[in-house]
């Protein structure tokens, strides 16, 4: 209800205004009012306030009337509102009252919620301020505490502690020179590797010899010509086949490498909150632009060595996951790259076994070069010796170099050996220098390790009955087998027997077999009349045919009562026609025999060309029949009795 009388819309006001009695106690509240109305806008705003609605005299009038139309307008913010109070003030300052009591209302609610927004306000900036200064501390020096700095401090102390160079490391050869009778080696490797097209490799050889170590020095020299593409930080990246485990899920793959999943292998945090993949790059990204060395690669895993033959012709490694959305804009760029593109693998491989050739993955050797590492001779193994006492700066005794070469053929046993001279030399001495090593140094350091003598088998008279040399192999090393026969008439004729030792092997059997066969059609023997007894002295296990030679001489000398010569060794595979077949390994059994200190081998014709020029104090006669065998093993003995039959 409006105590306000307008005039009609379009007309002026009504003649003046009819005189209101209003009483003292009206005026006060109207006063009243005006104070309110000054503590909310403020004594300058409200001067302010009224001028611009033009009821600035009409506040300062002294006329309630006037002054309740003033503070009317001011209550609504309206110049326009006109109109002549009803008689009855007190009503009039009533509905003022309300007005200005809805005023003070909604602005103390205003005013609340003003405090409000501003808490909250003040709440998210002090959370913001927070974020901002975790942020500053991760990115200068990380989450860290007073206790993991405390482990820090540790760990680095740790780190500053070090006894001294791996002695092996300190011994290793520093050049290609150094290399102690691997020359034909480290050509074959320099030509596959020091070129604008460089090869894969695979090293074949004894453990020992410095497959390894000329690997590693072969790329060095590589960085340093102009015309190979291999850069001064090309890497060489060393594994061991035989210690590379992978999950043929693809879960871990260190070598060819794997994809992280969120969602069973948990991710980085920025990664696990988007659930995005992660691919992880193995050691063939790693070695991408240089040298992948896999030392044992003949005992990785099959399944492995194929998936590596893909990455060698790619170049390139893929990556697949089906956690991987390509049309994720939460994925980083270089996560959607290793997706779409795979990881750079372009590096050259060189493995290195003890296998031979026939059990590496066929596929893996067609597309590599094969380079040969030849075993070791007494006298480099005593060169090796003198150089690893050189690098130590210690005095060997003369004879110290020949002890050690008795006992391994490992250019590394060698030097390992000789450390431990060294050490056990140091501590008699009381750790005073210089250092001298004696025999007898070294003969303590043997019986404390109980490393055994490599005891060749020696001739013991110029000829025997029954005992002959033949040739053999284990993982490129070859040794001189002792074989012997003995032979007795049967108790009855036709009923001999045949007795061999069956752990030598079943290819040894097959050869005593064939043996019996070449005897009855050359010699016209019938092995059926005696009761022979063939044996591998020591034990040793025949995993070919090339022992055939040998067993036979070995069997005719028994049963013919024939002596044989005691320096001479045999090789070669007895067909039932009485031809002597090819066999392989013949450089490493030229070294046993060498080792044994024979003079002469027999050698199948057919493999002349495999000799590797003349072999210092050794004579190698070709044979190609049973007849030029036993000539040569037998002498004037065979000649004799062939005349006398005839």
């Amino acid at each position: 209800m409006s105590f306000w009388k307008r005039p009609p819309a379009g007309q002026a006001p009504a003649g003046p205004r009819p005189a209101i009695r209003v009483s003292g106690d009206a005026r006060r509240r109207l006063a009243v009012l005006w104070e309110v109305m000054a503590k909310v806008h403020g004594p300058d705003g409200l001067v302010l306030k009224a001028g611009q609605l033009d009821v600035l005299q009409d506040m300062r009038s002294d006329d309630p009337v006037r002054q309740a139309v003033a503070l009317r307008r001011l209550l609504h913010d309206d110049p326009t509102l006109d109109g002549a109070p009803s008689e009855r003030f007190d009503e009039i300052l009533n509905e003022l009252e309300e007005t200005v009591a809805d005023l003070l209302a909604r602005r103390a609610v205003e005013a609340q919620i003003e405090r409000r927004v501003a808490e909250r306000l003040r709440a998210r900036h002090e959370e913001y301020v927070k974020d901002l200064r975790l942020q500053v501390i991760k990115e200068e020096g990380g989450p860290d505490n007073a206790h993991t700095l405390r482990k820090l401090a540790q760990l680095e102390k740790l780190e500053r502690r070090r006894l001294s160079r791996p002695l092996a490391e300190e011994l290793r050869p520093r050049t290609l020179e150094e290399v102690v009778g691997q020359e034909r080696a480290v050509e074959a490797l320099m030509a596959r590797l020091c070129s604008p097209f460089p090869s894969h490799v695979i090293l074949y050889g004894p453990p020992g010899v410095g497959k390894t170590t000329v690997a590693r020095l072969v790329l060095e020299a590589a960085k340093r010509l102009p015309y190979t593409p291999f850069s001064e930080d090309a890497p060489f990246v060393e594994v061991n086949g035989a210690t590379l485990r992978w999950d043929p899920r693809e879960v871990v793959n260190p070598l060819l490498g794997s994809v992280h999943d969120p969602i069973y292998q948990g991710a980085r945090r920025e990664l696990a909150e988007t659930a995005v993949p992660e691919p992880k790059p193995g050691l063939v990204t790693d070695a991408h632009g240089g040298v992948l060395f896999i030392d044992e690669i003949g005992e990785m895993d099959p399944l492995l060595q194929v998936k590596l033959l893909k990455v060698l012709e790619d170049k390139r490694v893929n990556f697949d996951s089906a956690y991987y959305d390509p049309d994720d804009p939460k994925v980083p760029r270089y996560i959607r790259k290793l997706f779409e593109e795979g990881a750079p693998a372009d590096f050259v491989l060189i493995g290195a076994t003890t296998r031979e050739p026939g059990e590496i993955n066929p596929a893996l050797r067609s597309r590599c070069a094969e380079v040969f590492f030849e075993p070791l001779t007494d006298r480099q193994i005593q060169l090796i010796v003198a150089q690893a006492a050189g690098r130590l700066g210690v005095e060997l005794d003369p004879e110290v170099p020949a002890r050690i070469s008795r006992h391994t053929v490992e250019g590394r046993m060698a030097t390992r050996m000789l450390a431990d001279a060294y050490s056990l030399a140091l501590h008699r001495a009381g750790g005073r220098e210089p250092v001298r090593i004696t025999a007898e140094t070294v003969s303590e350091v043997v019986r404390i390790g109980r490393i055994p003598h490599l005891a060749p088998a020696r001739p013991r008279r110029p000829a025997e009955v029954g005992r002959v040399f033949g040739l053999g192999v284990n993982r490129y090393v070859g040794a001189a087998v002792e074989i012997e026969a003995v032979a007795f008439p049967a108790r009855k004729p036709g009923k001999g027997t045949v007795r061999f030792n069956e752990t030598a092997g079943t290819m040894y059997r097959d050869s005593v077999f064939n043996v019996a066969s070449v005897l009855r059609k050359v010699a016209g023997l019938d092995l059926s009349d005696w009761d022979v007894h063939v044996n591998v002295v020591g034990g040793a296990r025949i995993d070919g045919p090339s022992a055939g030679a040998a067993i036979l001489v070995a069997v005719m000398s028994a049963v013919r009562g024939w002596p044989v010569r005691q320096d001479t060794a045999v090789t070669g595979e007895v067909s039932i026609q009485g031809f002597i077949r090819p066999v392989g390994g013949v450089y490493e059994k030229l070294y046993g025999a060498r080792r044994a200190a024979l003079r002469r081998v027999l050698l199948p014709q057919d493999n002349a060309a495999d000799v590797p020029g003349p072999v210092e104090g050794l004579e190698v006669v070709s044979v190609a029949t049973v007849e030029e065998v036993v000539a040569e093993m037998f002498g004037g003995l065979a000649e004799d009795e062939a005349s006398n039959g005839a």
